[in-house]
């Protein structure tokens, strides 16, 4: 039998801790503020009427959850690729390998939708890159091709130059969407729009729906880039918690503001058809469109701008993130080894360049940005829900580890954020999960084939029995989804996509909850180990070079 080499540091010199508190705060941030502002609040108005500012509310909430749960998660373990390497912590390799491949399922996406939005926008005064169906044309294509290239470009500069890079156009994105706010609350505002049509025209299930499936979920996701990047962060014990929780509060803010402004700046044309049927003038989207038909051109043309320049940003970060997950991956065992190859700036470039292919091949079956949203925000929770598991079994497992951020009432929390996650799950409806779930079979087919070619010479022992559970939550939530009343694209009720509809509203939802909750605890039962959990965690907590240990 051959004999493992072992590279030496200088060859694979691996993280460098270059990135600062601001530089993690305009990270996650700068994922939040994406394409979702330029969509997010005509889609909400459209299932939900006056009633989105109250799906923007509960979302915000629910993601605010999650947040807390990540910040303490996050400062005590300040590893590359967090969410994807904390139910490996609590439940060994067999749950890892499943939440590392939802993680990396979610990020690596979130790039090529980033890039369709930017695209989409551009086609306005380019129509040579999309066809009248919003479908890119071959040159449409090969400029995609481009924005990814300078993704990869921008991270093979290294965290330091990413940090910068981002910082920056991170301040223009959070400024043109305050200034939107500014000119349109100031300008063309409306109090009586609001009582149009009553406040929730299409009811409860309107206003649940909307959070999934409207854009509000996907527009909030981000403030886990943090969490990532907690590898190559100065003071991860410090900086961590705050960046999480200051994003995410940032970032609600400015959304649930956008939400009131275009619904009081609505012309009263745009209602002729009702809320499900808004309308603007030109292709620019909502907000471009408010500020056309308000005769602000110049507004329109800095949103243009921004169409181009906010989603780039995403999806820079994005990119980041992707090669991260797999880098941690590989570090778990689950993926080949040659995903941990860093450059001598520390940027793990096979995973990176892995990211760039895998991102121009997503743009084959998700040729809109609208047919990829759904997808992406379900990955995203299904991420999500890995967090609040983990949470409870590591405050038992390993209770003496230093906590610089620890949430009050944790052990409250951390069910009612799990139970948070699968109502998210829940919403997205029944058509955008039957996809993901093939989505699933597929990565447990490819993890398999490195374990058993044996890529990687860190071959995991599969903790079958600490994930007992996974299997039937996966199917149950799938189950629930089939029975209950949700759609993609509004109620099963009204909408035909192999749901249902046996669930009643409110049932559905106590349903969810009573699930989620004998999930959560039979997972807490069959948590590894202690001592087991200790080796997972002593072993890879740390992935920098040895002579700059992380500060505490």
């Amino acid at each position: 039998m051959p004999k493992t080499v072992v590279p030496e540091v200088s060859s694979n010199p691996g993280l460098k801790r270059d990135i600062g508190l601001i530089g993690l705060v305009w990270t996650s941030t700068g994922s939040i503020i994406g394409s979702g502002w330029l969509f997010g609040a005509l889609f909400a108005a459209q299932a939900a009427g006056t009633a989105a500012l109250l799906s923007w509310g509960i979302g915000a909430l629910a993601v605010i959850v999650l947040a807390f749960v990540h910040a303490e998660l996050g400062a005590m373990y300040p590893v590359a690729g967090g969410t994807a390497r904390f139910p490996h912590y609590a439940f060994g390799s067999a749950a890892g390998a499943s939440f590392g491949w939802f993680s990396w399922l979610q990020a690596v996406a979130t790039a090529p939708i980033e890039v369709m939005a930017s695209l989409n926008y551009l086609s306005v005064h380019a129509d040579w890159v999309q066809t009248e169906k919003n479908h890119l044309t071959a040159a449409g294509y090969g400029l995609a091709v481009a924005f990814m290239a300078f993704f990869v470009l921008v991270n093979f500069l290294g965290i330091r130059w990413l940090a910068h890079t981002n910082s920056a156009a991170t301040w223009w994105k959070v400024a043109v969407p305050v200034l939107t706010i500014i000119v349109l609350a100031a300008t063309v505002f409306h109090g009586s729009n609001f009582g149009h049509g009553g406040f929730a025209p299409f009811g409860t299930q309107g206003v649940l729906s909307a959070i999934s499936t409207s854009g509000i979920i996907f527009a909030l996701l981000g403030f886990e880039q943090a969490d990532q990047l907690a590898g190559e962060s100065r003071n991860p014990a410090r900086d961590i918690p705050r960046a999480v929780i200051g994003s995410i509060l940032l970032g609600a803010l400015i959304y649930l503001a956008l939400q009131v402004v275009f619904i009081g700046a609505l012309p009263q044309s745009a209602f002729t058809h009702g809320w499900a049927d808004l309308t603007f003038a030109d292709k620019a989207g909502p907000f471009a469109g408010l500020a056309l038909s308000a005769g602000l051109s110049w507004l329109a043309a800095l949103i243009y701008i921004d169409a181009v320049v906010s989603p780039t940003g995403t999806g820079l970060i994005y990119t980041t993130a992707a090669s991260r997950v797999s880098y941690g991956l590989s570090r778990n065992g689950y993926v080949p080894e040659v995903f941990e190859r860093t450059t001598r700036r520390g940027v793990p470039w096979f995973s990176l360049f892995f990211a760039f292919v895998v991102g121009l091949i997503i743009f084959l079956p998700f040729p809109t940005w609208q047919k990829l949203v759904g997808f992406v925000t379900s990955a995203s929770v299904l991420m999500y829900a890995g967090a609040p598991l983990a949470f409870g079994c590591l405050r038992r497992q390993d209770p003496d580890r230093q906590r610089p951020y620890r949430l009050p009432g944790g052990m409250f929390w951390a069910p009612v954020a799990f139970i948070v996650a699968n109502l998210i799950i829940y919403w997205a409806g029944w058509d955008t999960l039957w996809r993901l779930g093939l989505a699933i079979v597929l990565g447990y087919v490819l993890l398999g084939g490195s374990a058993l070619l044996k890529l990687n010479p860190r071959v995991p022992h599969m903790d079958w029995r600490s994930a007992q559970w996974l299997p039937v939550y996966l199917v149950g939530m799938g189950v629930i989804s089939w029975q209950g009343g949700y759609c993609s694209t509004g109620p099963a009720a009204t909408v035909s996509c192999g749901a249902t509809g046996a669930l009643p509203l409110w049932w559905d939802m106590v349903t969810i909850a009573a699930f989620s909750l004998l999930i959560y605890f039979w997972a807490y039962s069959v948590r590894l180990p202690d001592a087991e959990a200790h080796e997972y965690i002593g072993a890879q907590e740390y992935e920098g070079p040895a002579d700059a240990p992380p500060t505490r």
